[in-house]
């Protein structure tokens, strides 16, 4: 699929995940197959107020391409100004947040809450479509809640202000993570706007992949929680995608990958190192006498500690 002139071979995707998408993480995926990443969302008005946090989140300059940034506010012209000001940072294109349910950040007015004004979805589409010269695309959810189903709505607004790809996450705001998202949405918006349309939810194997794509029609998949501690999950679906065999990694395989993990992380200095311990407790999961592990890595801090741990788990 393209968006723009950017192509994603078989448009599988890693969705935004904000405390998980660093780019330790963004890399791993990638190397696993994940053919676009897309970083943590970032404050429009952070950047606008030279947040300092806003370097760490938006550095794309070892990711594989392509990748974009996502960035999160609900005034067009903070959100124009910041798209401006990340261009420093090389991204392949900018991803609109119009879908995180976090209290904190609905109670501002952006996230999900703009799907409640869809011309205002435009006019923030059209501000940062007029600020840069890369593709603009938007992430949404079905509707901010059950009596409020609007995606179809949204994802014309948007087209019509230039926006080049919608993802799609078939559950409203008020379901959160709960419940099973709504594919037929999705089906909805993929047959109401002629730009590409990202299915999001509930993708957790090839299979569930495979039937996103051939339920709703939609031009690929973004993946999520599905590949947390399972970044494999991506070879799997190319290879789904693609009529080829899949073998799972071996135990050595995935203890490397792992490793290379911890690895990449070290480039944020030991402070760094802490988003670890949810990494590899996700890893971990479900594993003989790792529940016992997991308790030492709530206390571990250096990146020696953690291979030692992982180590026992995995052998060397």
């Amino acid at each position: 699929m393209k968006i723009s002139d950017l192509t994603i071979k078989n448009g599988i995707f890693l969705a935004p995940m904000a405390g998980v998408t660093d780019y330790p993480f963004r890399e791993i995926c990638a190397s696993q197959g994940a053919e676009c990443v897309v970083s943590e969302m970032v404050s429009a008005k952070a950047v606008c107020y030279g947040d300092k946090k806003t370097a760490i989140l938006a550095t794309l300059e070892r990711d594989k391409r392509p990748a974009g940034i996502q960035i999160f506010g609900s005034e067009p012209y903070f959100m124009a100004s910041a798209s401006e000001k990340l261009m420093n940072y090389a991204p392949d294109f900018f991803d609109i947040n119009m879908g995180c349910p976090v209290k904190k950040v609905v109670s501002s007015g952006d996230g999900s809450a703009l799907m409640k004004n869809p011309f205002k979805c435009g006019e923030i589409v059209k501000a940062v479509k007029n600020a840069v010269n890369i593709p603009v695309t938007v992430k949404i959810r079905a509707g901010f809640d059950k009596e409020h189903i609007n995606a179809e709505e949204v994802a014309k607004y948007c087209e019509e202000a230039g926006a080049s790809a919608v993802f799609v996450h078939g559950r409203t705001r008020d379901m959160m993570y709960s419940g099973k998202a709504d594919r037929y949405i999705i089906k909805k918006v993929k047959n109401s706007v002629s730009i590409p349309v990202v299915g999001n939810g509930d993708i957790y194997s090839a299979a569930d992949a495979l039937s996103m794509l051939i339920e709703t029609g939609c031009d690929g998949v973004m993946v999520a929680r599905g590949c947390l501690g399972n970044p494999w999950l991506f070879g799997e679906i190319v290879a789904a995608m693609e009529g080829k065999g899949y073998s799972p990694p071996t135990l050595k395989e995935t203890g490397d990958v792992v490793r290379r993990h911890i690895e990449l992380q070290t480039i944020y200095g030991e402070s760094g190192l802490l988003p670890l311990r949810k990494q590899l407790a996700w890893y971990t999961k479900g594993m003989h006498g790792s529940a016992a592990l997991r308790n030492r890595l709530n206390t571990a801090s250096g990146a020696e500690e953690f291979l030692d741990i992982i180590n026992i788990i995995y052998g060397k």
